[in-house]
């Protein structure tokens, strides 16, 4: 027998547990304190190299720390605190919870889970030596004049410094230009970390725990979500939480879910009167868009992998999150050169009635989100539905950033 929940009920929690649902940390801790909390309750921040807006790993905690600083990685990276590694794609992760990604690395490393590059294990070798000779080194410094390979068309050494990085024995120690730095796994963690593996019941426990900390509620596809091989594990691990307590299941809409019952105490707490989110397309909301289409009817392509002539929306839409719903996407650009951010299209969902209240909340979020991106100046080009073009021009005009 399982508790029930309404939808709006069931995203009140999801926006709580994101920490989309506030008004912000307070001030009391430091701006990059504030940072590496939602880094760890998060558990991963997913690094993008697309730049039409600020980066999304920028992006996603900027949503979280209205007093976030793009340097704020970089020093967390530098401090130890964070190091990168593959969540469910490339992303930083919190250094407390480094034990946890050595059951992929070493079932990298014995074969045992697959790799997108095949090693080369002479190569390997020689890049290892090389680095613990010298020291941190990139791709770029190791010579190559022959055909790049594969689809990345990457040179032999970029692949096999990725195979020693996914298997543990590099890291990244820090980003120059946005391009990697490896070193020495034991040369970038501190003494302090714990590097025990864990038992694979605590690597079920952890991955439950962590993903409906961060999400709220879930379902057994959406916490193994492209996590190799883990299905079985959470199946298994997820029937002993709920025989034991640990986890109440919840009907939403019909569906089954489960969540961590501390966390249905936030229900008590209002979301924030208008709050408006203008989201990166790789927010941790986001991530996995049949979720969003179950819990928020909003259905969400990125669209810079489609044909630009089959585009609906635009190259980079960003979702709109107001009054706790997915109510627009916004596709942008961002001229750092001209300091000028362009709203290439602004569409509404047709769900949506209030468009004065959206325009009204898009005013107030545009000039920090256009300060984020380095931009004095807006220009909206299109806007669907097009008899909307003219109301929110009218209402940007007054923006000033």
């Amino acid at each position: 027998m399982s508790d029930s929940l309404s939808v709006q009920q069931a995203r009140k929690l999801i926006l709580h547990s994101q920490q989309l649902a506030t008004t912000g940390p307070s001030r009391s801790g430091s701006a990059i304190s504030a940072t590496l909390s939602a880094i760890e309750h998060l558990g991963y921040i997913q690094i993008d190299t697309i730049s039409a807006v600020q980066r999304a790993h920028h992006h996603t905690l900027w949503n979280r720390n209205p007093h976030y600083d793009a340097t704020h990685l970089d020093q967390l990276l530098a401090s130890k605190q964070v190091f990168e590694y593959w969540s469910h794609a490339a992303a930083y992760l919190p250094m407390r919870d480094y034990r946890y990604s050595l059951p992929r690395k070493h079932a990298i490393a014995s074969g045992e889970q697959g790799h997108w590059y095949e090693p080369d294990k002479p190569l390997m070798k020689a890049v290892l030596k090389r680095i613990a000779s010298e020291g941190p080194l990139m791709a770029k410094d190791f010579e190559y004049r022959g055909e790049k390979l594969g689809e990345w068309r990457s040179k032999p050494a970029k692949r096999a410094l990725e195979c020693l990085y996914m298997r543990g024995d590099l890291m990244i120690s820090e980003r120059r230009n946005f391009h990697k730095v490896y070193e020495l796994t034991e040369r970038v963690l501190g003494p302090t970390v714990n590097t025990t593996a864990p038992t694979t019941e605590e690597y079920g426990r952890f991955l439950i725990k962590r993903y409906l900390e961060a999400n709220g509620v879930g379902q057994p596809a959406e916490i193994s979500y492209l996590r190799k091989n883990t299905k079985p594990l959470i199946a298994t691990t997820l029937r002993s939480m709920l025989a034991d307590g640990e986890l109440v299941q919840l009907d939403v809409g019909g569906n089954q879910y489960v969540a961590l019952p501390r966390s249905l105490a936030l229900l008590n707490t209002p979301l924030a009167r208008n709050k408006l989110a203008i989201l990166s397309p790789f927010d941790n909301l986001l991530i996995q868009r049949k979720r969003m289409q179950a819990l928020f009817n909003f259905d969400y392509l990125i669209e810079c992998y489609v044909p630009q002539h089959k585009r609906q929306y635009g190259y980079f839409s960003l979702p709109i999150l107001w009054n706790g719903k997915l109510v627009a996407r916004m596709d942008c650009k961002a001229d750092r050169r001209e300091s000028h951010l362009h709203i290439l299209h602004l569409a509404v969902e047709p769900s949506l009635e209030n468009i004065d209240g959206l325009a009204h909340a898009l005013c107030k979020k545009l000039p920090s989100f256009m300060q984020f991106n380095r931009c004095t100046q807006l220009s909206l080009h299109k806007a669907s539905p097009n008899n909307y073009l003219a109301i929110l021009r009218t209402a940007f005009a007054k923006i000033t950033p």
